[in-house]
């Protein structure tokens, strides 16, 4: 990648959930005098803070954090919010030669800033239930054949699975002529504006189960049940997308009777390592992403120091 000293410089770190995304980033904040952004899809949301282990106001005292506590958990929330909010705090530093790190696992809202959100031509209704009428008679199988014979590149891109995501490259490809795939790609090309690297933290995944069963246990002595209860009292309740997420939908079924709270634990213990596995495949095929193992830290300084250079 050619620098352009111009441009604002960003240092990503990436990772599963417990790999010492933060820990690192707070090292490396403290030393060089940057500040956090978090690329965290939980810790937007107000008062849901030891479920999210979100930092607490003595480390945001010593290093500046922005996208924490942005929105209460029954509003809204998306890739495409965060990327419009953060590249504001980036371009508000514009000239004055900041470097940010942004710190967190979720891969969607990473790559909403880096390269914008594609919307492709607007939905067609006709269209769109179209395929959906193949789809109710016909199921997925015939749906997916249908779109590798007309888009080879989303075919291979897109599980057979994801109905939706098929259906609308279907319909990209009937309004357009030109695969979602090509104008992805397109997009992501004109649209960089930031000089940057991606640091992915790597860990033996036994280690990484313990620790995440570690975190779990904290939450639970630093009063998740707790939490919970304040904020289902306070009118938050359990439909909501920020209440169905990792620890909270569990903690949940406990208070209302479905689980004893050991099972609760186990559960999140559970799925919090499946969240994880699912985060390494999501970075494991962007080969933007340098990867070190946590306790290299030289290594790390020594290509941040790379691309910080003047």
């Amino acid at each position: 990648m050619s620098r352009v000293t111009q441009r604002p410089r960003l240092i990503i770190i990436v990772g599963p959930t417990c790999a010492g995304k933060t820990e690192l980033a707070l090292k490396i904040a403290q030393a060089w005098g940057w500040e956090i952004i978090g690329a965290d899809s939980l810790q937007v949301y107000r008062y849901m803070d030891i479920g999210t282990a979100k930092p607490g106001k003595d480390v945001i005292a010593i290093v500046p954090h922005h996208l924490i506590d942005v929105v209460a958990p029954d509003e809204p929330f998306n890739a495409a919010m965060y990327a419009g909010l953060a590249r504001k705090i980036i371009e508000s530093a514009e000239g004055q030669a900041k470097t940010f790190l942004v710190v967190g696992g979720a891969g969607l809202y990473i790559k909403a800033l880096l390269g914008g959100i594609f919307a492709g031509p607007p939905a067609d209704e006709g269209i769109r239930e179209y395929y959906l009428e193949r789809l109710r008679r016909f199921g997925k199988s015939y749906l997916y054949e249908q779109l590798k014979e007309k888009d080879v590149k989303a075919a291979a891109a897109i599980d057979p699975r994801h109905t939706s995501r098929i259906i609308r490259a279907l319909e990209v490809w009937e309004l357009s002529g030109k695969s979602i795939v090509e104008q992805q790609q397109e997009h992501r090309f004109g649209d960089r504006p930031y000089d940057y690297i991606k640091i992915g933290l790597k860990t033996a995944r036994d280690r990484l189960w313990e620790k995440i069963e570690r975190r779990t246990e904290g939450m639970i002595r630093q009063g998740l049940v707790d939490e919970v209860k304040w904020l289902l009292k306070h009118g938050y309740h359990e439909g909501l997308k920020s209440m169905q997420s990792l620890g909270y939908r569990h903690v949940v079924q406990h208070l209302q009777g479905g689980l004893r709270l050991e099972e609760a634990i186990s559960l999140i213990n559970r799925d919090t390592r499946q969240y994880a596995k699912r985060q390494m495949t999501w970075f494991a095929a962007d080969s933007e992403v340098e990867w070190y193992d946590f306790s290299d830290a030289a290594s790390i300084e020594e290509r941040i120091k790379d691309l910080t250079a003047p």
